[in-house]
């Protein structure tokens, strides 16, 4: 399993129903999304790092691990916003509000990922997928999404000791040595997918798989204490973030 699913199954949170986190989790990513930048940015992402470090537990380690490749995408997404292309100042010049307009998609899409986050380490996949049914998706959709993500976990180790066995074999001791390694890994990756496939397939069959997958769920009642205390920050933070805009205008 990833370290992300990990800590989602060993979460202080983990008991709680998954529509409590998910209106919290995303209702902090709207918020972040739809107020201004400044000072709304920096306030909804010091909220959800108190909620993701204190009541919900998670390690900081493990958010900063988790946290840093999207946080990579948002300054790759930021650094665009810094040039012009075309126009009298030639093919390619400083923006006239480049840093301005770049710090602020940081600041909006930095804090809606911790918002994100705060639901991914608080809710496994398992959790969210089988109450999806009841929700009005379509059993066969949801099924293929069951199966895709535990295939992905399968494919993952098997690729993990297919290196580990290369890595035994000086698979990576020079270039060459590197590139017939990557081949192997991947053409035995595929192969393996394929096995993987067939084999879930004879299994259901066998099974009696007649078009749905029956899972218990863990049975979760919804905390309207939880959920009040939920809106409230989330009024908190929009009023004090257009009071201080306000201000700050």
């Amino acid at each position: 399993m990833l370290p992300i699913d990990v800590a989602a199954h060993g979460s202080r949170w983990r008991r709680r129903h998954p529509l409590e986190k998910a209106l919290l989790g995303l209702g902090l990513t709207v918020t972040a999304v739809c107020l201004p930048p400044w000072p709304g940015g920096p306030l909804v992402a010091a909220a959800t790092l108190a909620v993701l470090l204190g009541p919900a537990g998670v390690a900081g380690r493990q958010l900063w691990r988790a946290f840093r490749i999207p946080l990579g995408f948002c300054f790759t997404g930021a650094l665009p916003l810094l040039v012009a292309v075309g126009g009298p100042a030639g093919f390619v010049s400083l923006a006239p509000d480049g840093p301005r307009h770049a710090a602020e998609l940081l600041l909006r899409t930095s804090a809606a990922s911790l918002g994100v986050l705060l639901f991914a380490f608080t809710t496994p996949v398992s959790d969210v997928l089988p109450r999806l049914v009841r929700a009005g998706v379509p059993a066969p959709v949801v099924d293929v999404a069951l199966v895709m993500y535990r295939i992905g976990f399968l494919l993952l180790d098997s690729t993990a000791r297919v290196r580990r066995a290369q890595a035994a074999r000086l698979g990576a001791s020079g270039r060459a040595a590197a590139w017939r390694s990557l081949a192997g890994l991947a053409a035995t990756s595929f192969v393996r997918a394929f096995d993987r496939a067939a084999r879930l397939q004879e299994g259901l069959a066998g099974r009696g798989y007649d078009g749905a997958l029956r899972v218990l769920v863990p049975e979760a009642a919804l905390s309207w204490r939880f959920l009040a205390a939920s809106g409230a920050l989330l009024a908190a933070l929009i009023t004090l973030t257009l009071t201080l805009k306000g201000l700050y205008l």
